[in-house]
């Protein structure tokens, strides 16, 4: 949260420098916005420009997407009017270079002035915002186990038991609780019967040597 804060402030900072930079001077005492926009492509000319045609169109654009860019927390929207500031001002001192053979900067007020520094030092801005800014937050989204730990069963088998998935009663029908085995129960009874302990206490005993004698004479 606050390195989002802090991005914004610098994003808003460089925001506001370049949308002002065209007001300076940026070479030989001429201001930013007597430069045309078309003279960015078609090279550097004398001619004068209105200001909304001017190169303050490009940073004012810029401007715009820093705000969306921060109202949205992006930090690659707040990045990409970084490089817009950047790339134009760079393109007009390509241009410029063109024009005059060269660039220079002179002590007397010649070569360039404020308003390209200004204007480079806002794009510079817009991009370390970008980079200090977090982002917005990822949402995190909870697995299906999470929210739906036992599948609704299939319509078919509406008794289904949500842990084994055996068949069984869903839900209890009678107030009272279900009968549960006596704790001393022996293993003879009903419940148990076919066990391999089971109590033979009830049938009779047989010798294994009754087996072998013979039976008697009538």
């Amino acid at each position: 949260m606050i390195r989002n804060v802090l991005g914004s402030v610098l994003a808003l900072l460089g925001a506001a420098a370049a949308v002002q930079s065209p007001f300076q001077s940026w070479y030989d005492g001429r201001l930013g916005r007597d430069y045309r926009i078309q003279d960015l492509f078609e090279g550097i000319t004398t001619a004068s420009s209105a200001v909304l045609t001017s190169i303050l169109l490009p940073f004012l654009f810029a401007a715009l997407v820093t705000l969306v860019g921060v109202v949205l927390r992006s930090r690659w929207v707040v990045a990409a009017a970084g490089l817009i500031v950047l790339g134009f001002t760079v393109l007009w001192m390509v241009r410029q270079g063109q024009a005059t053979g060269s660039l220079t900067v002179g002590g007397d007020g010649s070569g360039l002035r404020m308003g390209v520094a200004q204007a480079a030092a806002g794009g510079v801005l817009l991009l370390l915002g970008a980079l200090v800014m977090s982002g917005r937050p990822r949402a995190v989204r909870a697995r299906h186990d999470d929210l739906d730990p036992y599948p609704v069963p299939p319509d078919d088998r509406p008794d289904t038991w949500p842990p084994t998935q055996e068949p069984g009663m869903s839900a209890q029908t009678t107030p009272w609780p279900e009968p549960e085995a006596h704790p001393y129960t022996g293993p003879g009874s009903g419940q148990h019967r076919g066990r391999s302990d089971e109590d033979t206490a009830p049938y009779p005993v047989q010798d294994e040597d009754d087996d072998r004698r013979p039976p008697p004479h009538p």
